[in-house]
């Protein structure tokens, strides 16, 4: 991989095997709120069962447990990040309420739910007749604080796999829905079947990627893709949108069809695998030909600065340092070292404890925040579509939902934004590149001067609507002087009514109100006009007959 000549590396005869492959699925999802403005998923411990009989139990931190349980993993996950990082993905108190809707200072706005019924996975790929079998390690539900996003990641992992078998479950596994079908109905991309299993080996879900009609049919309803029913049975009981199931929450899709993923690939003498190998790791490509690259020659040139981080590669210092590569494209993040390596097959102190915890947590990181910033962006999107300045219901909705929206981003910013979560080089340099590769900063500036335009554009409507208000009192007040001045004149004393009885003076002060009360609803009525009229008395540049023009456009 250093030099350009590696590109047509003669393969080994014998195919290159995975000692252990394990892969992180991560699917960000949009929760929908149930009326405007209403963010429900905030109450999701009323509406989502984690009792016994569930599926789903609520999973609290390391940290408010016994310490004797405290595993030197977590300590080093929690020491690789930045203060105001910790103090998001852990809080600061001991003690805190599990289940809690509410996130108040110090504590962490995260809450993590794990499904306990899933146990395995069987899989069948594409071209294969035999099911792969997978460990599941965990099924999360992710939901953060005041955000409507919720992250469901999981973890698999199976032993002992040919690389073209490996390279292929990453590129079929994670597919919400079919791309296309091929003529023989069989689904583009997508495993032939997957299967969730129990513990005891009962099929608990298991994949439509092959039902065309059903998948072309509820676009053409909805105009929403169908998510593929073992992913709509892992979310269970959050529904799709638009499906009209019943559901405690309710999402949408944020993401492209395929999900987010990372992988981890302990190999057999990594020194055989080819730049084009790498390549197809890096893309999530499929498996091909070792000896041709996947891309043009010319992008290659600077595919390896772009995509590679291989800092601690073939390094020696007295230490078992493995020969170790990561590989981003953003939407990836794929980890190969050698099996034989202890150091790096470690669970608890090596490279499989970090990529399951400081990796974990960097990857997820960067995808909730592209994940919340595409959730802004639909927010946005939407307060737009319905405002019509036509209709005062309509822009006094608009005036709630911006500033909600203003809101919500403001405490967004301050609450989970960050460009920087670790001084740590590796995971400074490598959030770095996923970051990049996502173009979060630029997608960040793009929502703020979003949120800012709807700003100027509330406080230019407020002050549009206070000068308008200013012009019928200055009308009104103009017009009244008249009547002032001529009352003021005569004293007040026109008329002597200083002897007449009660009745008569409530009469008489009711046939002067209705009229002053009419004259001066008529003139606010026309005080934009009478505001021109005055304009042009005031325009020493028009004639007599601009102005007796300007006066009978009065009425």
């Amino acid at each position: 991989m250093d030099n350009k000549e590696t590109i047509t590396r003669e393969a080994s005869t014998n195919e290159v095997q995975v000692k252990h492959f394990r892969q992180i699925l991560l699917w960000p999802v949009y929760l929908m709120p149930e009326t405007d403005g209403n963010s429900l998923h905030d109450r999701w411990p009323d509406v989502i069962d984690t009792g016994p009989e569930s599926p789903w139990h609520v999973v609290d931190d390391e940290f408010t447990g016994d310490p004797r349980n405290f595993q030197e993993r977590h300590y080093n996950e929690f020491v690789s990040f930045l203060p105001p990082v910790q103090r998001f993905l852990y809080g600061q108190r001991q003690a805190r309420q599990v289940g809690s809707t509410q996130s108040s200072f110090g504590e962490s706005p995260i809450r993590v739910l794990r499904r306990r019924d899933v146990s395995h996975a069987a899989v069948t790929l594409a071209g294969q007749s035999d099911a792969i079998r997978f460990s599941i390690a965990h099924i999360d539900l992710y939901f953060f604080f005041d955000v409507d996003v919720a992250l469901l990641a999981v973890e698999m992992y199976a032993e002992d796999l040919p690389l073209k078998t490996v390279q292929d479950a990453m590129f079929q596994l994670g597919r919400a829905y079919p791309a296309y079908w091929e003529e023989d109905g069989r689904p583009g991309h997508c495993p032939k079947r997957v299967e969730w299993l129990s513990a005891d080996g009962a099929v608990l879900a298991a994949s439509d990627y092959e039902n065309r009609e059903k998948f072309l049919t509820f676009v053409c309803e909805h105009r929403a893709p169908r998510v593929a029913e073992h992913w709509e049975f892992l979310l269970q009981p959050l529904a799709l949108h638009q499906s009209g199931q019943d559901g405690a929450l309710r999402y949408r899709q944020l993401e492209y069809y395929r999900m987010p993923l990372m992988a981890y690939l302990a190999v057999d003498k990594p020194d055989r695998l080819t730049s084009a190998d790498y390549v197809r790791l890096a893309l999530v490509g499929g498996s091909g030909d070792p000896e041709k690259l996947p891309i043009g020659e010319g992008y290659f040139d600077d595919f390896k600065a772009k995509h590679c981080y291989d800092l601690y590669r073939s390094r020696t210092d007295g230490r078992a340092w493995p020969s170790t590569t990561f590989w981003s494209c953003g939407h990836s993040f794929i980890l190969t070292g050698d099996a034989g390596s202890d150091f790096f097959c470690d669970v608890e102190r090596g490279y499989l404890a970090r990529f399951r915890h400081q990796h974990f947590v960097m990857f997820m990181i960067a995808h909730f925040h592209r994940a919340a910033l595409q959730m802004f962006s639909d927010e946005l999107a939407g307060a737009m579509s319905r405002l019509d300045v036509r209709e005062a219901a309509a822009v006094a909705s608009f005036r709630r939902k911006t500033r909600a929206e203003l809101e919500a981003f403001l405490r967004f910013t301050h609450r989970y934004w960050f460009q920087e979560i670790s001084d740590q080089a590796q995971i400074h340099d490598l959030f770095a590149m996923i970051r990049r590769h996502l173009g979060i900063d630029r997608a960040y500036e793009a929502i703020r001067r979003e949120t800012q335009d709807m700003s100027d554009y509330l406080e230019n409507e407020v002050m549009r609507r206070q000068n308008e208000s200013v012009v019928r009192l200055t009308v009104v007040t103009a017009f009244g002087l008249v009547g002032s001045v001529a009352t003021g004149f005569l004293g007040m004393n026109l008329f002597d009514l200083t002897h007449v009885g009660g009745w008569t003076k409530l009469f008489v002060f009711v046939v002067v109100f209705v009229p002053i009360a009419l004259l001066t609803s008529y003139t606010i009525k026309k005080s934009r006009r009478l505001s021109d009229f005055l304009d042009a008395i005031a325009d020493e540049s028009l004639d007599l007959t601009g102005k007796w023009q300007a006066f009978r456009r009065i009425w």
